[in-house]
């Protein structure tokens, strides 16, 4: 098997001899984290359903990649995951709680049943995950990093209300196992995703599609590496100072809603007009 492309912008073996877990990390921002952590010298463990889909991403890696099928919303897959990097590399550095899923439907027409399996997955499974890596690898070993991936904006995603509730209850969660874990050596970060260019876009209609760049202010969705860079630098001696934290990555997407710049803002030349400032007074 190949090895990993070194990383375009951290130094060689920035994460050599370290270990990291990422769940679904077969496709999308979970591949880009993988691929980056691989660049950066870790072993690393990708995590997922489709074993098609892992597989062709662990042969892309090259030999830094090795995968376990499972599901994390299943109690003995998510222990057999985390049992099974163990087995195979003594060590768990980094868990990358990257699974996560919804889909588009109003707010009054969300069933119980669709409430609670995006609940399931995304709070269930995360902490499950997260319990399960500190319990078996990170607390004994004294040491190690989690990083839960949720959402941008934090106003909330019109159609995706059921979503944006509970990636704020993984955000909570990381403020409180930060503190939990701390003597342990753990700290826990979040990352808030804004909308990148990956395949799940594919799955939402098209007018969602359609929209989704214009509603960002930097005017142009993120791109998956992108990611994969923040990851490796949450993964990295610098991340444990941003324990507790909500990092958001998102071309400012958190700051505004709507496309940007507004129609009502602009000129007659659609440009934003700017403020005269008064001088500076004299003394």
């Amino acid at each position: 098997m190949s090895t990993p492309a070194p990383s375009r912008i951290f130094a060689p073996g920035l994460l050599d001899g370290q270990v990291a877990l990422v769940t679904g990390g077969g496709t999308g921002l979970g591949r880009a984290a993988a691929t980056e952590l691989a660049a950066c010298g870790a072993q690393v463990v990708i995590a997922g359903r489709r074993a098609e889909v892992l597989e062709a991403t662990a042969a892309r890696i090259g030999a830094a990649a090795s995968v376990v099928c499972g599901d994390i919303r299943d109690e003995d897959d998510a222990r057999r995951i985390v049992d099974t990097a163990l087995e195979h590399h003594g060590r768990l550095d980094l868990l990358v709680n990257n699974a996560g899923g919804q889909y588009f439907v109003p707010a009054e027409a969300i069933a119980t049943r669709g409430w609670q399996a995006v609940f399931r997955l995304n709070v269930d499974g995360t902490t499950r995950m997260a319990e399960l890596a500190v319990e078996r690898a990170m607390r004994p070993a004294g040491r190690g990093t989690i990083v839960n991936v949720t959402l941008s904006p934090h106003h909330g995603l019109a159609g995706m209300t059921h979503s944006s509730a509970a990636r704020a209850a993984v955000e909570s969660l990381t403020a409180a196992w930060a503190r939990q874990w701390a003597a342990d050596g753990i700290a826990v970060v979040a990352i808030a995703a804004g909308h990148f260019q990956t395949d799940a876009l594919d799955k939402y209609p098209e007018p969602v599609r359609a929209g989704v760049a214009r509603t960002v202010p930097l005017q142009r969705l993120g791109q998956p590496h992108e990611h994969g860079w923040l990851v490796a630098l949450l993964a990295s001696p610098l991340g444990r100072a941003m324990s507790g934290t909500v990092v958001t990555l998102d071309g400012a997407r958190d700051n505004w809603f709507g496309p940007w710049p507004p129609p009502t803002l602009t000129d007659g030349d659609g440009d934003v007009p700017t403020e005269e400032r008064r001088p500076a007074a004299t003394r």
